[in-house]
């Protein structure tokens, strides 16, 4: 039986694009052939359920039947990755569970592969955040991911400040996630689709769909750039998989 990965996307911060950066992952399991399941933590109303709703479960991570829900059952045979997307507020609340029942101990003693996204925003609060989360991410696999949502250039970081932060945790690995063309996430917000089946210009059930050529060049531009970002962190090696040779991302 396949050892089982749990990938946490999230942050304290609201904002600084959580979900989708979900979505990308999900899309990039997709044309890898991984199978993935997602719970969404933005009880009761779910965004990234709306776009991946055949494998997404809305839950309320604070409760104890839906924290069951979640990690009760990862030693399903399939699918051996499950991505959680935490909603703003709840990161470190999220991680402190994670303690208290156990499972950050499992991650560590090699029962679970554990890896968390963490987004960050371009304000110096990002930054604290990173210092409250040091205390869970012994044994965890650790993405600070700045993620250009807008045309922010993270301006209120000097090096020497970032990297007083980012060194607080051993063997965290830096990711950046480029801007999309605004009218490109406009139309695929509005398609309520995955990122993937906006670039092959398909509706939700997989019919044909009649969108704009420059925009799903856009998005698929952008994706691949998002997805060289993951092949270089080797995130299909972090959860046992081969990468595919082509992918319909990159066609």
């Amino acid at each position: 039986m396949a050892k089982p990965v749990v990938i946490v996307v999230g942050a304290d911060k609201g904002g600084v694009g959580k979900t989708t950066v979900s979505r990308t992952l999900l899309d990039y399991f997709s044309a890898n052939n991984v199978p993935t399941r997602a719970f969404d933590t933005e009880s009761p109303r779910g965004t990234l359920k709306r776009f991946h709703p055949d494998i997404t479960e809305i839950v309320d991570m604070t409760t104890t039947s839906d924290q069951m829900k979640i990690f009760d059952t990862l030693n399903a045979v399939s699918p051996s990755v499950t991505v959680i997307d935490v909603r703003a507020g709840l990161m470190s609340p999220a991680l402190a569970s994670l303690r208290d029942i156990g499972f950050l101990d499992a991650a560590k003693s090699g029962q679970i592969t554990f890896a968390v996204f963490h987004i960050l925003g371009p304000s110096i609060a990002s930054l604290d955040e990173i210092a409250e989360t040091a205390n869970f991410m012994q044994g965890v696999k650790y993405f600070l991911v700045k993620n250009f949502i807008n045309n922010t250039s993270f301006f209120e970081w000097d090096q020497s400040t970032y990297n007083s932060y980012f060194h607080r945790i051993k063997d965290a690995t830096d990711l950046v996630i480029p801007k999309l063309n605004e009218m490109a996430f406009e139309q695929v917000e509005v398609a309520s689709v995955p990122f993937l089946k906006f670039v092959a210009n398909k509706g939700t059930s997989d019919e044909a769909a009649n969108y704009s050529f420059v925009l799903r060049g856009y998005v698929r531009h952008w994706l691949a750039n998002v997805w060289s970002e993951f092949d270089r962190i080797k995130l299909t090696d972090l959860v046992g998989a081969t990468k595919s040779v082509t992918r319909s991302g990159e066609k």
